[in-house]
């Protein structure tokens, strides 16, 4: 009879390989906004790209080198871009007062640019 691994052994083996997705999905999204639809990033866009865009690098790498402590390579980068989206998702909804925005020049923080079924955006 073979030995099944358990559900959470397979998850946790999985999970590099689902975070590498969302990054590389991430940048590759990013690339195509400001790139093909140029439609340039704002101040805290560039911030959430510079925290996402090594991610993909450091993933990789620790998946095919199986090393198990890429997670404490990206936890810093995930947890940055993360506090950084949240403020500029709290910003763009107007819980935050748009004078303690780092966008001063350039394109607005605020701006929509992109609304996709009515309730996605791009920050």
């Amino acid at each position: 009879m073979p030995k099944h691994e358990p559900v959470s052994n397979s998850l946790n083996a999985s999970l590099p390989y689902v975070a590498w997705t969302v990054a590389l999905s991430g940048m590759v999204g990013s690339l195509f906004f400001s790139e093909v639809m140029e439609l340039p990033p704002c101040d805290l866009c560039w911030y959430q790209r510079i925290a996402m865009y090594p991610l993909v690098i450091i993933l990789g790498i620790g998946i095919a080198s199986r090393d198990g402590r890429m997670k404490t390579y990206a936890l810093p980068f995930g947890l940055i871009g993360l506090a950084i989206s949240v403020y500029h998702n709290l910003l763009y909804y107007g819980f935050i007062s748009e004078a303690l925005t780092p966008c001063g020049e350039g394109v607005s923080c605020t701006a929509q640019q992109l609304e996709l079924a009515g309730f996605i955006t791009i920050p």
